[in-house]
């Protein structure tokens, strides 16, 4: 578990934008969603903007800290 930490940690060094973009990529998708597919589960449950959210941040805050 720690060398994969540790190569994750070295891959989003040298990337530091790479998950807010993936977050905000799918907080779009969400938004696609709610339009193609409106009367389903899976735009009840704003599942990719939740995930979008806690993906961007986490970037957000793991790019300050590298």
């Amino acid at each position: 578990m720690s060398k994969l930490l540790d190569k994750l940690s070295e891959y989003l060094a040298h990337r530091k934008g790479l998950l807010p973009i993936i977050g905000i990529l799918l907080i779009i998708v969400n938004l696609a969603v709610q339009f193609i597919f409106p009367n389903t589960p899976l735009a009840y449950s704003n599942i990719f903007l939740h995930v979008g959210l806690i993906v961007a941040v986490l970037g957000l805050m793991l790019a300050w800290a590298l």
